[in-house]
């Protein structure tokens, strides 16, 4: 089982000391059971996104002094939960809607913010971050797309190459020095973009087939809460790219 989700990997569903796929006699994990969950997430990471884009943005449209403290508490919470809840999956089913909470902070700022620059982009984004998960699970649910090896490597290792590219990019900041092509409204920006947002998009297919195979190979109930986050994890990079590929076409 492969993903480029970085929270669901090939060993999410192994137990570390036999290597063998973690299974549940009574309690197992169902699709159905990680849709429910994943809708719970989505609710609870819009109530905290409604409140930091209140707090953001004033009646005015202005972005109110200090309102980046959402943003970046809710980036660094976020990192810190995520990061509990890939090394302690039995924790999922508390840590993931902690997750979804503050993960809605940093998304209400940053959404307050582009919506401030770019009036309108935030329904946009949303529209095309909800119509892309449904389209693509439609496609995969048809048989429209075939998770073979092939596929999940290349969706692998283009995820690969553009986390590096971003840290690279995080890194060399810090002597301010920028990479045009990952910021810059240039049309080789906006390809850019246009392919990040489609390596995201993919990865949806990957956690798709990846839960789909926990389901029918028994996993434990709090799986759900696992799975639910993971395909989280990946929704919210699809929906700040699509903020980002808007912003740059909207700058042209």
């Amino acid at each position: 089982m492969r993903s480029g989700n970085p929270a669901l990997s090939e060993s999410t569903f192994l137990d570390l000391a036999s290597g063998s796929v973690v299974t549940s006699p009574d309690q197992v994990m169902t699709i159905n059971g990680t849709v429910n969950k994943t809708g719970i997430l989505l609710l609870l990471t819009v109530l905290t996104a409604a409140f930091a884009w209140s707090q953001t943005i004033g009646a005015d449209g202005q972005i109110a002094p200090g309102a980046m403290i959402y943003a970046i508490g809710g980036a660094i919470g976020g990192l810190v939960l995520a990061l509990v809840t890939v090394f302690k999956k039995e924790w999922s089913p508390v840590t993931a809607p902690m997750y979804a909470l503050v993960e809605g902070f940093f998304l209400g700022a940053i959404s307050a913010v582009f919506e401030a620059r770019f009036p309108g982009i935030v329904f946009q984004a949303v529209l095309l971050t909800f119509g892309t998960l449904f389209a693509l699970l439609a496609a995969y649910r048809s048989g429209l797309i075939k998770v073979t090896e092939n596929f999940k490597l290349g969706v692998v290792a283009a995820t690969g190459g553009i986390a590096l590219l971003y840290l690279a990019s995080f890194v060399l900041s810090f002597f301010n020095i920028n990479v045009p092509v990952i910021h810059e409204a240039s049309w080789l920006g906006i390809a850019f973009s246009l392919f990040v947002v489609v390596v995201a998009a993919l990865n949806l297919v990957l956690d798709f087939d990846f839960i789909e195979t926990g389901a029918a190979a028994r996993a434990p109930k709090y799986m759900e809460w696992y799975g639910a986050f993971g395909l989280m994890v990946t929704l919210v990079w699809l929906y700040v790219e699509f903020l980002r590929l808007l912003s740059k076409l909207q700058q042209r």
